[in-house]
């Protein structure tokens, strides 16, 4: 019962985004929503992944450490869609959901 009230609710904010447009706080929440979510999962997100390549249009989520590594700089830790400039824009997590900034 709780996945689906979780699952209704991310739905309802991916709704209100494209109907009413998202501000850069919501990008941001969805973007902590997600990561939380793969935590949850138990996915290892050491490496820095990238969490959803379309969070809304022309951004992406990603992973990076705070500070920033080395590794987080690698092209297979970045989000193919910033990389190849289908988003121009990105909202980063560290690797326990906190915001770190966005583009």
């Amino acid at each position: 019962m709780i996945k689906m009230k979780k699952k209704i609710f991310v739905l309802c904010i991916i709704v209100s985004c494209f109907i009413l447009g998202c501000t850069r706080e919501d990008i941001i929440k969805k973007c902590e929503k997600e990561c939380l979510d793969f935590k949850r999962q138990n996915i290892d997100l050491s490496n820095g992944p990238c969490i959803n390549n379309f969070i809304y249009k022309g951004w992406v989520c990603d992973v990076a450490h705070s500070p920033r590594e080395d590794i987080d700089n690698l092209p297979e830790n970045q989000c193919d869609a910033f990389r190849n400039g289908t988003a121009k824009h990105f909202v980063e997590v560290d690797t326990n959901c906190n915001f770190i900034r966005k583009y």
